[in-house]
């Protein structure tokens, strides 16, 4: 039994501590036995549910998640503390640093007329902080760990600020068609001219990435756009399998054209 005194209400030294607790000995043997790599995930699928509860407007549900999300910097911040490598504190400086270095409008003697102004600089000033000195460098220090669409998406805006974007939506689209033809040409000729037809999955990549300059023209988030069309598939799906079913057969036992037949009624049904 720890030495631990239970309160009415706790704050956020007090979860700190607790981390602390549960990480030396007397504490829990499974916090004991983690490093940032192994909750490296439950990092990522923290801050998902805690986006999850805002797009629900969940304001109980994100109070919780948040905690979830804090838990994990107090993990990880006890894990360096223990190294001798930095604190809660170096943490809180750090950040407190970096935000006042990046507003000059507000800590300093720059002056700005808009909310892009202010994006504008914030960009520049941490291009100098990263020691970055190209566009390209910017470019290549956009985080892997992205989900692919929104890297993307950040890429090509990193892209476009040094003058290099497809102009207008129309030539986006033609890109994108472009992208598809070398699709269909390395996915569907591969077998019968694997010497000159290419890599699909490349093809179908550069696809994708197409795609998101597409969205960039209409100010469209590609993520959010992926996301609802999965729900749609959800929604679609589920109909389809309920006309297989009154039909009274399973949807294997239908042929390509039945099947279209329901999906597309689906589709009228919910439109």
């Amino acid at each position: 039994m720890v030495n631990w005194t239970s309160k009415k209400s706790y704050n956020s030294q007090d979860l700190m501590e607790l981390v602390r607790v549960l990480r030396h000995p007397g504490g829990c043997p499974w916090d004991q036995e983690q490093t940032h790599q192994s909750i490296r995930r439950n990092f990522i699928e923290e801050a998902c549910e805690a986006a999850e509860a805002i797009d629900n407007g969940d304001v109980d549900g994100l109070k919780e998640e948040l905690g979830d999300v804090l838990l994990q910097v107090y993990f990880h911040t006890s894990i360096e503390e223990d190294a001798g490598r930095f604190t809660l504190d170096d943490v809180a400086d750090g950040v407190c640093k970096k935000l006042i270095y990046r507003h000059p409008h507000v800590f300093g003697e720059v002056n700005v007329r808009s909310t892009e102004e202010v994006l504008s600089n914030w960009e520049e000033l941490k291009k100098k902080e990263k020691h970055q000195d190209t566009q390209a460098d910017a470019v290549d220090a956009v985080a892997r760990t992205l989900p692919a669409l929104w890297r993307a998406e950040k890429m090509n805006k990193k892209a476009a600020k040094a003058g290099f974007y497809w102009r207008d939506i129309g030539s986006a689209m033609e890109k994108l068609s472009d992208e598809l033809g070398n699709l269909e040409v390395a996915a569907l000729e591969g077998d019968v001219f694997p010497e000159t037809a290419g890599n699909p999955v490349e093809a179908l990549g550069d696809l994708l990435f197409a795609a998101v300059w597409v969205a960039w023209h209409l100010k469209a988030d590609p993520e959010e756009a992926l996301h609802a069309a999965c729900d749609r598939f959800a929604r679609l799906f589920r109909n389809v399998e309920e006309g297989a079913a009154e039909l009274g057969v399973k949807l294997d036992e239908l042929s390509d054209g039945e099947q279209l037949t329901l999906w597309n009624a689906a589709k009228e049904e919910l439109a």
